[in-house]
C-alpha cells in the first residue's frame, strides 16, 4: 500500500525534529541521546513520537529490545543527512561572506615543482597572502597517492599533483606542464654514449629507477618496456639513484638541468630512421606530465581552497597546459 505523504513545508520545526532524530540514532538509542541533547528521555522520546506523526512513518523500534531503524526509518535518516548537511554549508556559506578570510589553508604540494618555470605557485602564494593576510600556510611535499587521500579526507584543502587516474571524489584544475626525459649519470654505463643515439635494446637493458606507485611515471615505464629495478617515492630519490652512476631514470628536464650543465646527468635517446625509433616509439624515451590543482568534490572545498584555487587559475593560464602525453616524435 502506498503511503499518503504528510509532509508540508519544511520549517524550523521539522529541522529540529530531524535534528534530535539524527543524533538519537548516532548515540545508539534515547538513553545516550538524552545526554547529548540535555533533555529527558520522556521529551526524546514524545519528539520522535512528533516526527513519526508529521511524515506518517514508523521510523524506528524502541523499548527494552533495545533501539533499531525501520527500512523508513533508514532512509528518512539518508535525507535528512542530506538536507541537515546543505543547511549547515549554507549558513557557513553566508558567514563566510561577512567574515574576513582566516583560519589556516593546508596545501600539498608533489616534489621538485619549485624549479618549473611554467610553474607560478610561489608567485600564487605571495598574491594569497595580500589578499588574505590573516590566513596562515601549511605547506608540505607528498607522493601522489598520499596527497590525493589527504585531500578526500580533509586533512588537507587543496594539492598541486601530476594528473593521473582521475576520481570521481576529487575536482581537477589544470595549472602546467613538464617534460620528463629519461637521463643516466656519471659512471654509468651509457654515459659515454648520450651524445650518439643509442638502441632500445641497450636502454632496456640499463637498471631504472622509478617511482613504485601509480603515476606518469609508472606508466611510461611500461610503455617503453624499461626495466625497473630500485623504486622510490619521491624524484629527489629518483635523481639520487641516477646520480650514483648504477640507474637510469627520468627526471623533469628543469629539475635536471644544472646536473647536465655541471658534467653529472647526460639524457638518452634511441637510434632510428626517422621519427620513430621501433614499435612506434619515439627516438627519445620521454612523456609530457599535466598539473592540476585537486580540491574535494563532496562536500565541496572550504572558502580559504576556493579563493586559493581562483588565485592559482589567475596566475595559470590555460594556454600552459597541455593535456595528455606528449605524442611520439
Amino acid at each position: 500500500m502506498v503511503k499518503k505523504a504528510l509532509l508540508g513545508q519544511v520549517g524550523d520545526t521539522e529541522l529540529r525534529l530531524l535534528r534530535i532524530f539524527r543524533t538519537v540514532v548516532r548515540c545508539g538509542g534515547l538513553a545516550a541521546a538524552e545526554l547529548e541533547l540535555n533533555i529527558g528521555r520522556s521529551t526524546v522520546s514524545r519528539h520522535l513520537k512528533e516526527l513519526e506523526q508529521r511524515l506518517g512513518l514508523v521510523l524506528c523500534r524502541r523499548g527494552r529490545a533495545g533501539f533499531a531503524l525501520t527500512p523508513d526509518g533508514e532512509r528518512v535518516l539518508q535525507g535528512a543527512e542530506q538536507v541537515l548537511e546543505a543547511i549547515d554549508g549554507f549558513r557557513t556559506e553566508v558567514h563566510d561572506l561577512h567574515a574576513e578570510l582566516q583560519g589556516t589553508l593546508a596545501v600539498g604540494l608533489f616534489d621538485k615543482t619549485v624549479t618549473n618555470p611554467r610553474a607560478r605557485i610561489a608567485a600564487a602564494i605571495g598574491t594569497f597572502r595580500r589578499r588574505a593576510p590573516a590566513v596562515g600556510l601549511a605547506l608540505s611535499v607528498g607522493a601522489l597517492n598520499q596527497l590525493e587521500r589527504e585531500v578526500m579526507d580533509g586533512r588537507l584543502g587543496l594539492a598541486v599533483v601530476p594528473d593521473h587516474r582521475r576520481s570521481d571524489s576529487l575536482h581537477y584544475q589544470p595549472l602546467f606542464d613538464e617534460a620528463m626525459h629519461l637521463y643516466c649519470g656519471a659512471g654509468h654505463g651509457l654515459f659515454a654514449q648520450a651524445d650518439r643515439p643509442l638502441r632500445w635494446e641497450a636502454l632496456r637493458a640499463a637498471e631504472l629507477a622509478g617511482l613504485s606507485f601509480h603515476s606518469p611515471n609508472m606508466d611510461a615505464t611500461h610503455r617503453y618496456r624499461l626495466r625497473r629495478t630500485a623504486s622510490v617515492t619521491d624524484q629527489e630519490a629518483v635523481a639520487t639513484l641516477i646520480l650514483s652512476g648504477a640507474y637510469v631514470g627520468f627526471l623533469p628536464d628543469h629539475y635536471a638541468q644544472a646536473f647536465v650543465q655541471a658534467g653529472r646527468l647526460r639524457r638518452l635517446g634511441a637510434a632510428g630512421d626517422g621519427p620513430l625509433a621501433e614499435d612506434g616509439l619515439p627516438r627519445d624515451p620521454h612523456y609530457q606530465v599535466e598539473f592540476v590543482a585537486v580540491s574535494r568534490a563532496s562536500p565541496p572545498a572550504g572558502r580559504l581552497a576556493r579563493e586559493f584555487l581562483q588565485v592559482l587559475r589567475e596566475h595559470h593560464p590555460p594556454a600552459q597546459c597541455l593535456r595528455g602525453v606528449m605524442a611520439p616524435g
